[in-house]
């Protein structure tokens, strides 16, 4: 049995190469480890992949895409169709918020995503008739964080504000 490596010369959904290198290996995989969120987009990314290509890919690689810098972000047109990878990227990011709301409440959450042609749209996470996150997007194909911690702190923010409201309003879930 062999194992499967991510291939060596990994393309970015980038048009150019990638100015900025993420952190080193061990400094990524320990924020990694230390963050539950960045888990369960770890988790999200997997269990969207149909054909196992990131099976043994490791986490801080199938992160690598949510980390872009301003300069990278620049470089990236906003002209035409959001590209299919950069959706399933806030897909992946706004079903992880779900996921961990979840958990944490007991109450099923449910992700829409909405994102016009141009990069313009919202994002709602809701369980029953409750909207536990709201979040109006602007440059979809821009989509990114400046870093991991960045990353895990947006999203955190966003979990415990629907937990919030969760657990302030069962109720209205249970509709």
């Amino acid at each position: 049995m062999s194992i499967v490596t991510a291939p060596a010369n990994l393309q970015t959904p980038l048009e150019t190469p990638l100015e900025t290198p993420l952190e080193t290996p061990l400094e990524t995989a320990s924020v990694v480890d230390n963050s539950l969120f960045l888990k369960t987009i770890v988790q999200q990314i997997r269990a969207n992949d149909a054909y196992g290509t990131y099976r043994y890919w490791p986490d801080d690689l199938l992160l690598r895409p949510y980390i872009l810098s301003k300069k990278e972000r620049r470089a990236i047109s906003v002209e035409g169709e959001v590209d299919p990878f950069t959706l399933a990227r806030i897909l992946a990011f706004y079903r992880a918020i779900a996921t961990r709301i979840e958990s944490e409440t007991d109450q099923i959450s449910q992700v829409v995503v909405d994102i016009s042609h141009e990069g313009f749209g919202w994002a709602l996470i809701f369980s029953g008739r409750l909207i536990l996150v709201s979040k109006t997007l602007r440059d979809a194909h821009r989509f990114g964080f400046d870093s991991p911690e960045t990353l895990s702190a947006e999203g955190e923010k966003l979990v415990s504000k629907g937990i919030d409201l969760a657990q302030r309003f069962p109720e209205v879930c249970d509709i």
